[in-house]
C-alpha cells in the first residue's frame, strides 16, 4: 500500500508522479480538512465566533507556514541524497531536521503568544473582534510545536517515496479533531469552553496525536535503522548550514505569501464582520483546493530533486513539465466544480444569509486564481529542488507584497468592491507569480 522509491533510477512518468502525488494530496487535504471542520463547526455555531476564529488563525498560519518553510531543506536534501546514491546519510538529515523543528516550534509559539494579542489590538480592528480573537490565537500558538515536528517526519518520508503513512497519520489526527470539535464547540463538554476557543483546543489535541503517530511510523519502518535514523548524528556544520540555507529562502517565501493572505483578513475586517466571515469561507475553501496542486508540487519536487542529484538534466525538464501539465488539468476540473457548487459550498459553512450571499459570489469569482496559484507553487518547488532557492522568494515578494496587497486594498475599499475586490487582487498577483516562476524554470532547463 506504499509508494516506495528507493533508488535514483526512478522513472519520470505521469504514473510515477501521480503515485507520489496522490497520497501527498491526501495528507495535505487532511491538514486542510482539520481547518475545514473547525471553520464549519464554529461557523454553524456562530457567525461572530467564526470571525474570532479567522482572526486568531490568520497570524498563526503566517508563523506556521514560515516555520514549515524553514524545514523544507529536509525534503530537498533527502531527495538529492537519494539521487546521488547516499541513502545511508538520510537518517542524519531527519535527525537534524527534528532538532531544528523543536527549536522552531518553541520559538514560534512563544513569539506568537507574546506579540499576537498586541498586534490584533493595534491593526485597526474593532475592540470586540480583537478581544474575541486573542484567546483563540494563544491556543493555536500552543499547537505549533507538535505540527512542526510532525511535518519534519512527513517531509522525510515523502522524499523516500513513502507518502501513504504520513497521509494515514494526518487522517487519524482528523478523526480526533472532528470528535473533539463536535463535543467542545457547542459547549456540551464539562469544560468552560465553547465556540472558537473550544475549536482551537481540539486543534491542539489533534496535532499532538499527529506528532505521536508520525514518530511511531518512522521508528517502526524496517529501513529506518539502515538509513541511520537511530545513529548519533555526525557533527557536520556544513550539512546543518545547507539545511538552514534552503529553509531560509523557502520560509521567507512562505512568510510573504501567507502574511499577504493574512492581511486580506484584516482588510476584510475593516469592511465589517460579515465580510471577514465571508472571506474566511473563501480563503478556507481556496486553501483546501490548494492542497491538490501542493501535492503535485511536492511530487514534482521529489522527482526534480532526484534527477538533479543524479545529474539528469533531461529528467529535470521532464519532471517539471509533467508537474505543470498535471496541475493545469486538475485545476481546470476544480474550477468547473466550484462554478456549479459555489452557493452550496457557502451554505455548508454558515446559516447567516448575509455572509452566505457574499461568500457565494466571491467563491465563484475565486476560480480566476485557482490555476495560476497552482502553477506558481509547482514552479517554486521545481526550482527549489534544483537548489535555485532565492528566485522563488524574490518572485513571491514582488507578486504578493508589491502587487497583491495594494491591489486588494484599492479594489476592496476605495473602489467599493468588498470581498470581490480582494479576490480580483489575489487573481492578479497569482498570475504574475506563475508567469515569472514558469519563465524561470523554462530558462533553466534550456541552458
Amino acid at each position: 500500500m506504499t509508494a516506495t522509491l528507493d533508488t535514483k533510477h526512478t522513472p519520470i512518468t505521469l504514473p510515477t508522479l501521480l503515485r507520489l502525488a496522490g497520497p501527498v494530496v491526501m495528507s495535505r487535504l487532511g491538514i486542510m480538512t482539520m481547518g475545514l471542520v473547525d471553520t464549519i463547526c464554529v461557523g454553524r455555531y456562530s457567525g461572530t465566533q467564526l470571525g474570532y476564529h479567522a482572526l486568531g488563525w490568520a497570524p498563526t498560519m503566517v508563523l506556521l507556514t514560515t516555520s514549515i518553510g524553514l524545514l523544507s531543506g529536509v525534503q530537498v536534501l533527502t531527495s538529492q541524497a537519494i539521487g546521488e546514491g547516499r541513502l545511508a546519510e538520510t537518517g542524519a538529515v531527519l535527525r537534524r531536521g527534528i532538532a531544528y523543528a523543536i527549536f522552531i516550534g518553541i520559538a514560534a509559539g512563544l513569539l506568537l503568544i507574546a506579540l499576537g494579542p498586541y498586534l490584533l489590538h493595534h491593526v485597526g480592528l474593532a475592540s470586540d473582534l480583537a478581544d474575541g480573537a486573542s484567546p483563540v490565537l494563544v491556543v493555536f500558538a500552543l499547537s505549533l510545536l507538535p505540527i512542526i515536528v510532525g511535518d519534519a517526519g512527513i517531509f522525510w518520508l515523502e522524499a523516500h517515496g513513502r507518502p501513504v503513512p504520513g497521509a494515514l497519520c494526518m487522517w487519524g489526527a482528523n478523526i480526533v479533531n472532528l470528535v473533539l470539535n463536535l463535543w467542545l464547540v457547542p459547549g456540551h463538554s464539562p469544560f468552560p469552553v465553547a465556540g472558537a476557543v473550544a475549536s482551537a483546543w481540539a486543534t491542539f489535541a489533534s496535532r499532538m496525536a499527529f506528532m505521536m503517530l508520525v514518530a511511531i511510523v518512522v521508528m517502526q519502518w524496517r529501513q529506518s535503522r539502515a538509513l541511520g535514523v537511530f545513529d548519533p548524528t555526525p557533527r557536520d556544520p556544513g550539512a546543518s548550514r545547507r539545511l538552514r540555507r534552503i529553509g531560509y529562502a523557502a520560509s521567507v517565501s512562505y512568510f510573504v505569501e501567507t502574511a499577504a493572505f493574512g492581511s486580506m483578513t484584516v482588510i476584510a475586517g475593516w469592511i465589517g464582520v460579515a465580510s471577514v466571515a465571508a472571506w474566511a469561507i473563501v480563503l478556507n475553501a481556496a486553501a483546501f483546493i490548494f492542497m491538490l496542486p501542493l501535492g503535485l508540487a511536492v511530487a514534482t519536487g521529489v522527482l526534480v530533486g532526484r534527477a538533479y542529484g543524479a545529474g539528469d538534466k533531461a529528467g529535470v525538464r521532464r519532471a517539471g513539465l509533467l508537474g505543470f501539465g498535471a496541475t493545469t488539468a486538475a485545476m481546470l476540473l476544480i474550477c468547473g466544480a466550484v462554478v456549479v457548487l459555489a452557493p452550496d459550498i457557502a451554505a455548508a459553512y454558515t446559516r447567516d444569509p448575509a455572509v452566505r450571499s457574499v461568500a457565494a459570489a466571491a467563491l465563484l469569482l475565486s476560480c480566476l486564481f485557482y490555476l495560476p496559484d497552482g502553477l506558481q507553487v509547482v514552479g517554486a518547488q521545481a526550482l527549489r529542488a534544483q537548489s535555485d532557492i532565492w528566485v522563488p522568494t524574490a518572485t513571491h515578494i514582488f507578486s504578493y507584497l508589491i502587487v497583491m496587497i495594494p491591489l486588494c486594498y484599492v479594489f476592496a475599499i476605495p473602489m467599493g468592491l468588498g470581498v470581490k475586490g480582494i479576490v480580483w487582487g489575489v487573481a492578479a498577483a497569482s498570475a504574475v507569480s506563475a508567469g515569472l516562476l514558469i519563465g524561470r524554470f523554462a530558462w533553466k532547463v534550456r541552458r
